[in-house]
């Protein structure tokens, strides 16, 4: 397979951009960008969600089993960015961020426009990144969406083509 052909027609699936939370306030709480998500299935809802393998995220959701899936707006390019790193958790902040507890005890972003509660059901442990089925178990609008609400996600497009692919 040529290489840079297999690269540029991967990079043709649109990739929104999420900070996925795992973990409470009486146990390690871990998060990390992440952007390969999926819906799956309607009944139950189902997500996949492509988490890499040696990150503390993974490990935390191989352990509790209870997820959240924060989906970034237009504009929160930032924090995007913040997460990419290890987010300490202090004060009652994660990463410098206000939270709030979902019911499944995993923080939620309270700057972000949405955000869903999971379940994890599967893991398929293939390659560097292994995939989460996950079941919706809760959602949080955090303000109104107007317009359609796929156009209000933050997309990898929108931060820069040199930022996630080198190129």
């Amino acid at each position: 397979m040529d290489e840079q052909n297999r690269k540029t027609a991967l990079r043709m699936i649109p990739y929104g951009l999420y900070v996925l939370t795992a973990g409470t306030k009486d146990t390690a709480i871990a998060s990390a960008t992440i952007n390969w998500v999926t819906q799956t299935s309607f009944a139950p809802p189902l997500l996949a969600l492509g988490i890499k393998t040696d990150s503390a995220v993974h490990a935390a959701a191989r352990e509790s089993g209870d997820l959240v899936l924060n989906i970034l707006g237009q504009g929160q390019g930032g924090l995007a960015f913040a997460f990419f790193k290890p987010a300490e958790y202090a004060d009652g902040r994660l990463g410098g961020q206000d939270i709030r507890w979902a019911a499944n005890g995993a923080p939620i972003l309270t700057g972000v426009p949405a955000a869903v509660e999971l379940k994890v059901r599967h893991v398929v442990e293939l390659g560097d990144h292994h995939t989460f089925v996950a079941e919706v178990t809760d959602v949080h609008l955090n303000r109104e969406i107007t317009g359609r609400p796929d156009e209000a996600v933050l997309q990898m497009k929108d931060l820069g083509e040199k930022v996630f692919y080198g190129g």
